[in-house]
């Protein structure tokens, strides 16, 4: 049996684990009480990877500020839990690649058309299968951009610049990337050259698992003012890429586990589980992971830009549109750990805030926020499954105040990939959502099944807690009209 976690409830939408053994501050979640009663469950059964467990864990890290945040589409992941968000001190303060992740700054880019569901439906199925020929996708898939050696760290140290200097996108789609798609901070030589051989045919290429290219629909407007503000409207189609760094990031996420499990022993970090490995921040094994994650971040922008430059020539080739007219929305990630400014007790901080499975959610003000929403606050891009549901809802001021500015990333799985595979057919899902006019194109059906809507917590339940609890509030919801799979 798993050792009991008490977990209370503070305010609606808000439990917490309180503070206990080598806990240095509490954990908090974002929830309603059968997402708690999910996670309890966990822990009371033979489940020893729960996500309450390592919630606790990262409650124990050195110079973690306020609390250890779990958002409400919580689940186990590697270190931390997915869905979960650990700020730092950077004098006393650690950064660990199970904060981050193997698939360093897999985000979101939603596009906005001014073409409409009516527009769409005659062409659907040309433009689904326009997509999916143009679309490099799945396990080990290569792109149309080869790369040497010299090339890739160039894509290190520029990421949506070096694609877009490739003729995959306009300039104007910068102002609305997260850091402006280049974070600074970067430098190609702590990463390893293995890391960069996988990624030289990699770039432009979606890859598989839960990333996807889909095309949707805003089904409802929740508030009209943030949705002209977002330049958005009912049945307007949009579309959402959502992939991260591929090969590269994951072979530094690899690389750096062992350099930083070798760290923790010498700094002498107690590490509960293998991959909680961590360093200090100012260490200089700290740096060199953060120096090498950052390349990560930069090459996720570059990847996730030369898509966007495929969609909108498959988009021009079906419909005879100025790709122009395709714009950039947003694009934010959600595996990094940043560096960040955050009030704490009062006193403004700079923090290296992890978020792992967690969007940045900046509320109105500040100047991350592109100048045209900065009256509204960041847009928040929430992913759901190919069979229900996306979200764009906006930050708020009590995110800035609670989660360092921190939203959920998607619906959440509530079951493994490998018992997807078990419970639902590939083939029969693409039937059973043909029905409903959702297009489904993978490159493996087995993959397809991994990502079943029935995988997945419900969304629009997720979603209800963060606009409930105030953190993000809902703009509009987007409904599936074709989906590319790897």
């Amino acid at each position: 049996m798993g050792e009991a976690i008490k977990v209370v409830k503070k305010e609606d939408y808000i439990y917490e684990v309180p503070k206990t053994g080598d806990m240095l501050v509490p954990g908090r979640i974002y929830a309603d009480q059968p997402i708690i009663d999910h996670l309890t469950s966990d822990v009371a059964g033979t489940k020893e990877w729960n996500a309450l467990k390592q919630i606790v864990n990262v409650a124990s890290l050195p110079g973690i500020q306020k609390a250890s945040l779990a958002m409400p589409d919580v689940h186990p992941g590697y270190g931390f839990p997915i869905g979960g968000v650990g700020a730092f001190d950077l004098k006393s303060g650690v950064i660990a690649v199970g904060g981050v992740g193997f698939d360093i700054n897999c985000g979101v880019r939603n596009l906005k058309t001014k073409l409409t569901k009516a527009d769409l439906e005659p062409k659907k199925q040309q433009l689904a299968d326009e997509l999916f020929r143009i679309i490099p996708a799945g396990l080990g898939s290569h792109g149309d951009i080869r790369l040497t050696m010299d090339e890739i760290d160039e894509v290190c140290l520029k990421g949506a610049e070096f694609s877009i200097e490739r003729g995959y996108g306009l300039k104007e789609d910068l102002e609305y990337i997260e850091e402006n798609g280049k974070i600074g901070n970067a430098k190609p030589e702590n990463v390893s050259d293995k890391a960069k051989q996988r990624q030289l045919k990699e770039v432009g290429t979606l890859g598989s698992g839960n990333h996807y290219l889909e095309v949707q629909y805003v089904d409802e407007v929740f508030d009209k003012e943030a949705a002209k503000a977002f330049g958005l409207f009912k049945d307007q189609i949009i579309v959402s890429i959502h992939c991260g760094s591929r090969a590269l990031g994951h072979q530094v996420g690899t690389d750096y586990l062992k350099e930083l499990e070798a760290a923790s022993r010498k700094y002498g970090i107690p590490i509960r589980e293998k991959e909680l490995v961590c360093a200090p921040f100012e260490s200089e094994e700290g740096q060199k992971y953060f120096t090498a994650m950052n390349c990560g971040i930069n090459v996720a922008f570059a990847n996730r830009q030369a898509l966007v430059g495929l969609t909108r020539k498959g988009f021009s080739a079906v419909f005879g549109m100025d790709e122009k007219e395709i714009q950039t929305l947003y694009e934010i990630g959600h595996n990094t750990a940043k560096l960040e400014r955050h009030n704490v007790d009062g006193e403004e901080k700079d923090l290296i805030v992890h978020r792992k499975g967690a969007t940045r959610a900046f509320g109105p003000g500040r100047e991350e926020v592109p100048a045209a929403y900065r009256q509204i606050g960041q847009p928040v891009l929430i992913g759901g499954t190919m069979g229900t549901s996306s979200f764009i809802l906006h930050g708020t001021e009590k995110a800035m105040n609670e989660t360092f500015g921190s939203a959920c990333h998607g619906a959440g799985r509530a079951m493994s990939r490998k018992q997807a595979k078990k419970d639902f057919w590939g083939e029969d899902l693409v039937k059973k959502l043909s029905v409903q006019g959702i297009i489904i194109k993978g490159h493996s059906m087995a993959g397809v099944a991994e990502e079943a809507p029935g995988a997945y917590k419900d969304v629009e339940e997720v979603v209800n807690v963060m606009h409930n609890s105030g953190i993000s509030k809902k703009v509009v919801r987007l409904k599936p009209l074709i989906s590319i799979k790897g």
